[in-house]
């Protein structure tokens, strides 16, 4: 195996473990959180959350990765926007990174209201709705920074031809649907039925890569 080859084979991989870790412990995380008074079960199910937390900085770390090893194939043809999608990888990585902080401090906030009985409308609700909400709207914002940003990465894509051209028009379509989303949320509007473009291409464009690899006459 070549090293495109293998380069193709490592970036798929890791957005298919990107995209598995996320959901994987961000469901863990959100299965505690939606309960009516989660504040009373975050603490007896820490395990569950630090766990959901820990596959969350896994994405993180697989996202910075897949800009890292992408490099080399994107600088032949672009080197700015090669440098700049390890950039803002790294930028949407901590703004991920500073969202777990909310779930942890949530196990101490959770802790000390059990023990001072639950009370309700104390301010213990107010602490943990603050943790839930920045934890919220930190990932908005890395889902907006991503998501732009991405829109040069599959520009790039699609005048290179390193993988179909069809691939890279999905990715166009799905990261623009994936910043309005964001931004709708952060309007106060349910974009989630926007996330559905960019989870297909971030499912369809790895596979392509680990079965087919890049257009080696391309590189």
């Amino acid at each position: 195996m070549d090293a495109n080859r293998r380069s193709a084979v490592i970036v798929g991989v890791l957005f298919l473990i990107a995209t598995a870790s996320y959901i994987s412990g961000n469901a863990m995380i959100e299965s505690i959180m939606s309960a009516p008074d989660y504040l009373k079960d975050v603490y007896s199910k820490k395990d569950q959350v630090i766990l959901g937390v820990l596959l969350e900085l896994i994405n993180s770390v697989a996202v910075v990765g897949i800009a890292i090893v992408l490099f080399p194939i994107l600088k032949k043809h672009n080197e700015k926007i090669a440098l700049g999608y390890i950039g803002f990888r790294v930028i949407e990585a901590m703004l991920l990174i500073v969202g777990t902080i909310g779930p942890l401090v949530l196990i101490r906030v959770s802790q000390e209201y059990i023990q001072a009985g639950a009370p309700a409308h104390s301010s213990f609700h107010t602490v943990g709705a603050l943790a839930a909400e920045g934890s919220f709207l930190v990932f908005q914002l890395a889902m907006i920074v991503l998501g732009l940003y991405s829109l040069l990465f599959c520009t790039l894509l699609y005048r290179t031809k390193l993988i179909p051209r069809f691939l890279s028009v999905l990715g166009l379509i799905g990261y623009a649907s994936l910043s309005a989303s964001a931004i709708a949320e952060l309007m106060g509007h349910n974009g989630m039925v926007l996330y559905a473009p960019g989870a297909l291409f971030e499912i369809m464009m790895p596979l392509w890569l680990i079965v087919k690899g890049f257009d080696a006459s391309r590189i």
